[in-house]
């Protein structure tokens, strides 16, 4: 098995994961046979790997609820939400002060 993710995940190496991505939503191949899929519980990083913990798990089915990764294994984390709706206004924002701007030189002075 080789997974890749969605499409509207963000592959992101375990080693660059930080504390902005606790509490996201998460997928990855835990080894040849299994995908997991979660929310980010915990991030640590140790010399020579990265251990993930998951959201929520612990004696859920007996899954484990943490995976010893290694750094430049690809983690894909789902969008959030709140994040990507703030950047969207805030580039409308942009543009809008940006028309603005370029507007202001149009105008003329009224002639009578």
């Amino acid at each position: 098995m080789s997974y890749a993710g969605t499409g509207n995940e963000k592959a992101v190496a375990a080693s660059d994961l930080n504390r902005t991505h606790v509490g996201l939503t998460v997928s990855f191949q835990a080894d040849d046979f299994t995908v997991v899929f979660g929310r980010i519980g915990a991030i640590a990083r140790k010399e020579g790997g990265v251990t993930l913990v998951l959201a929520e798990v612990e004696g859920t089915g007996g899954l484990p609820s943490h995976y010893s990764l290694p750094p430049a294994q690809q983690v894909y984390v789902q969008p959030d939400m709140l994040t990507n709706t703030e950047t969207t206004i805030k580039d409308l924002f942009g543009k809008v002060q940006e028309n603005l701007r370029s507007h202001k030189g149009d105008q003329r002075p009224d002639t009578m």
